[in-house]
């Protein structure tokens, strides 16, 4: 592989990441849906909006996932490790979680049994 294809593919990489990461908008975004007939329906979607979109998205399965617990913020931001400040900017969306945090709270709203055993031990 040459030089000047190798720092295209590094670029398109960092582009990528920074997608994934939600600094950054995706260039195309596709919806595919199967329509009454059993065919494929795409249609382009506006980058921006799915990105405020998912953004939002994170923000309220935070509160949901925090409000089926039955847990107040202090004892939400107590269970995941984290300070209750962290928890605020989270559910406000001026941060979003990531690592560790992003996976246990993933488990928390797919498996609230197990993260309100832990709790309780």
């Amino acid at each position: 592989m040459n030089k000047e294809r190798f720092e295209e593919l590094s670029e398109a990489l960092r582009q990528a990441k920074a997608v994934r990461r939600g600094e950054t908008a995706p260039s195309r975004v596709w919806s595919v849906t199967r329509g009454s007939n059993g065919h494929l329906h795409r249609r382009q979607l506006d980058p921006k909006e799915y990105q405020r979109g998912q953004q939002a998205e994170w923000e309220n399965k935070i509160v949901a996932t925090r409000t089926r617990l039955r847990l107040s913020q202090i004892k939400f931001a107590q269970l995941l490790g984290i300070s209750v400040k962290t928890l605020h900017n989270w559910e406000q969306g001026r941060r979003k979680p990531t690592g560790a945090a992003r996976v246990l709270l993933r488990v928390a709203a797919r498996h609230p049994e197990v993260v309100l055993e832990e709790a309780m031990a």
